[in-house]
């Protein structure tokens, strides 16, 4: 029996894993990223009651204070304190709702493709929803549930509901504007609004970036000190932007995905192909759409 040389090998095995990811990445965009983002949606609106329920859901840009530290030999307890910290990634900040589109969405802080996966998010660099000032919060419009999609339909008077740590605010939406479009008057001391923000164009091929805007009709909440500017605002939480971050877990899992397709050729070979069937397929399937999970934090944090 002739035994297949390592040149017919190579091309065979990246074949197979191109094929794997593909397949991986059509299965995650189309059913199982709908999936996760439901389930983070359970998840999240749960945690972020509680926060709600016990008065400690955020209000601005820091975490709130950890328990003092234990003081060294000699040092007052009272002088042991925490440094400011940012809120963390992915916090639950404020549950968004809009009757028009029957949408209900706890919103995320900061606006990375990664965090973007279980939710709409808040722009880090902006005021919290109520408050006074402009808030902007993104969200996708074709995958992980595409929360977004249809907030192009909103007219004028739609109203918008927002629940954070300082009560509910509500907001009426005045314009849909894309591109070009002109920007609407900025709001005045006092006053607040709201910029829902999403892909513009045809499903994964967006021609721009549009934009809702809503002026707060309930009482202002005062906003307080931001440490965070636009200026120190990471490029990989702007519009349209990718998270780069994705690259190292890809490497290694393409590396894994390359030993689990040699090792399923192999038995094959020794074995027969029903052992490879048995052994490897599940093995490849878990790689490949775990694979494709990250290859989806490459694409616009709007699609």
């Amino acid at each position: 029996m002739t035994v297949p040389s390592a040149s017919t090998y190579i091309p065979a095995i990246a074949l197979q894993i191109v094929a794997v990811v593909a397949l991986g990445f059509i299965v995650q965009v189309v059913l199982l990223s709908q999936l996760q983002h439901d389930r983070d949606q359970q998840t999240l609106y749960a945690d972020f009651r509680a926060d709600l329920a016990h008065a400690v859901a955020p209000v601005g840009q820091l975490a709130p204070p950890e328990p003092p530290g234990v003081p060294r030999p000699g040092e007052d307890a009272t002088e042991v304190e925490e440094p400011d910290r940012l809120m963390a990634f992915g916090t639950p900040v404020a549950i968004l709702e809009i009757p028009a589109l029957g949408l209900s969405e706890v919103v995320l802080e900061g606006t990375t493709s990664d965090v973007m996966r279980s939710g709409p998010a808040h722009r880090r660099d902006t005021v919290l929803p109520g408050q006074e000032g402009t808030s902007v919060i993104m969200g996708r419009r074709t995958t992980y549930g595409g929360p977004f999609n249809r907030i192009h339909t909103l007219r004028p008077g739609d109203q918008i509901t927002a629940v954070t740590g300082q009560g509910e605010h509500l907001y009426e939406v005045i314009g849909v504007r894309r591109e070009g479009d002109p920007l609407p008057e900025p709001a005045r001391d006092g006053e607040g609004r709201l910029t829902l923000v999403t892909a513009d164009g045809r499903p994964l091929l967006p021609s721009g970036v549009l934009r809702v805007d809503a002026e707060l009709v309930s009482d202002a909440q005062p906003a307080p000190a931001r440490s965070l500017t636009t200026a120190s605002l990471p490029a990989s939480e702007d519009t349209l932007a990718t998270d780069d971050q994705a690259w190292y877990p890809l490497v290694l899992l393409g590396q894994a995905l390359l030993l689990a397709v040699a090792g399923t050729v192999w038995v094959r070979n020794r074995l027969g192909h029903w052992q490879a069937w048995v052994v490897g397929i599940p093995v490849i399937a878990a790689l490949g759409l775990t694979a494709a999970d990250q290859v989806a934090r490459l694409l616009p944090n709007l699609l």
